[in-house]
């Protein structure tokens, strides 16, 4: 965000000098927040184990970087980070509604008739499509017209082992024995 270019330390660890990356073992680094999200769920019941299962919370966490997060998390950054934002991204803002709100309605009509969105229980796909879709009233989308999704996010946040994305180190967390304990 200060503009400032990645060190040589951080470029050796990642080439692409992008956020975020995760250190698994000595010397050994992934990138990708989905990457991560998939190792740090792997051997969980976030995780699906069935090979359609296991496909079907991937094509979530593909559909989350290929349609949501370039539109809705773009208009998030411009939109709600970034002071004067809106004036320096009024040429992309309308093609960012657009296809985030696309997206949107693919994600309403699946929770119309599931719960989740793989495995038929909460995966590591719904964490992936969390990140954006919670914040969309903050970057313009209105979720009035997408009960589905407003249904499941309240499903998301009841979650046991819930941890809000405004979290910081030094908070309590209530930790209980299911979810928290696999990871």
């Amino acid at each position: 965000m200060g503009g400032d270019p990645p060190t040589p330390d951080f470029l050796a660890k990642n080439p692409s000098g992008q956020v975020p990356l995760l250190e698994v073992a000595e010397g050994r680094y992934l990138a990708e927040s989905n990457a991560i999200l998939w190792y740090v769920a792997g051997g969980t019941s976030l995780a699906p184990e069935s090979r359609i299962e296991r496909a079907e919370a991937l094509q979530w966490m593909f559909f989350e970087q290929h349609a949501l997060e370039p539109n809705m998390g773009a208009a998030y950054f411009w939109l709600a980070l970034v002071k004067g934002g809106r004036d320096l991204q009024t040429h992309a803002l309308e093609d960012w509604m657009e296809r985030g709100y696309a997206a949107l309605q693919v994600m309403e009509n699946h929770l119309k008739t599931h719960e989740y969105f793989a495995a038929g229980q909460f995966t590591v796909a719904d964490i992936a499509l969390y990140g954006y879709t919670h914040v969309a009233d903050q970057c313009d989308y209105d979720l009035s017209t997408f009960p589905a999704i407003r249904a499941w996010l309240r499903r998301v946040e009841q979650t046991p082992g819930f941890v809000s994305m405004d979290w910081q180190p030094g908070a309590d967390v209530e930790e209980p024995a299911g979810l928290v304990a696999e990871v």
